[in-house]
């Protein structure tokens, strides 16, 4: 379906972002990845992927660079997937000033510095599909994730600005919100938890999910490819700044 198509994922050597970037390889799309890792895990990765970018999300000008570079290697960027994002936890009296600058810059301002390089040569080709991955906390809030929501949410209103100004051209944008998904990211959460608290892992995925997610089932990042797949699909093109829950009925509450 994505045949002829080109494609970045920012954030894309692990978990959601690895998800997407396959899933849209899977169709056809030439897809370069960007992130960091392990020199092992990166050399795998980019014999499956030859296209690659090491740059820092959290820089403009590497952002800027990313596109360039992905213009030139790819011959254009058709599919713009905005993923790449960090966390840190802390109430707000405690909450570091250089982690909030931190999640800041490649949570939210790397998005606006992606889309606003790639966009004209989409309008260009008056085809384009951007794709903010944004996240539950997009919609609602949580404590001591101050940051995070606070970019999380400008993700969204972001993604509802580019729509407008895209709505009556070949180009959609808009935001996966995903719950809980099982990344090693999570995983790791989860580890500590069960060792913690001297229970089963299974049992600690459980206490994670009802916490938040009626469904108690984690989402994969294989789910959240397929809908970054549809998304990019004709039966899409009226899906435009719409901010699509993965959250296992999170929202609903």
């Amino acid at each position: 379906m994505l045949k002829g198509k080109r494609a970045v994922v920012t954030g894309s050597t692990s978990g959601i972002g690895l998800g997407i970037a396959r899933a849209l390889a899977a169709q056809g799309a030439k897809v370069m990845l960007n992130g960091f890792g392990e020199a092992s895990v990166l050399e795998g990765l980019k014999k499956e992927f030859p296209a690659f970018s090491a740059a820092d999300i959290s820089k403009p000008e590497q952002v800027r660079a990313l596109i360039r570079e992905a213009t030139d290697k790819l011959g254009g960027v058709d599919i713009l997937v905005n993923n790449a994002g960090i966390q840190h936890t802390a109430p707000i009296e405690s909450f570091p000033a250089e982690r909030w600058d931190a999640i800041i810059a490649i949570n939210l301002s790397s998005n606006f510095h992606a889309i606003q390089a790639a966009l004209p040569q989409m309008r260009e080709r008056n085809w384009g599909r951007i794709i903010n991955i944004a996240s539950t906390h997009g919609l609602v809030a949580s404590p001591q994730k101050v940051a995070y929501v606070a970019a999380k949410h400008g993700v969204v209103g972001l993604t509802k600005v580019v729509a407008l100004e895209t709505a009556t051209t070949g180009i959609t944008c808009n935001a996966i919100c995903p719950g809980w998904v099982l990344t090693p990211l999570v995983q790791k959460q989860v580890d500590a938890r069960a060792a913690q608290q001297h229970i089963s892992v299974e049992q600690a995925k459980v206490d994670l999910l009802s916490e938040k997610q009626p469904s108690k089932q984690f989402t994969t990042p294989e789910q959240i490819g397929a809908l970054a797949v549809f998304l990019c699909s004709d039966a899409a093109i009226n899906i435009r700044g719409a901010a699509l829950p993965v959250d296992g009925a999170w929202t609903a509450q």
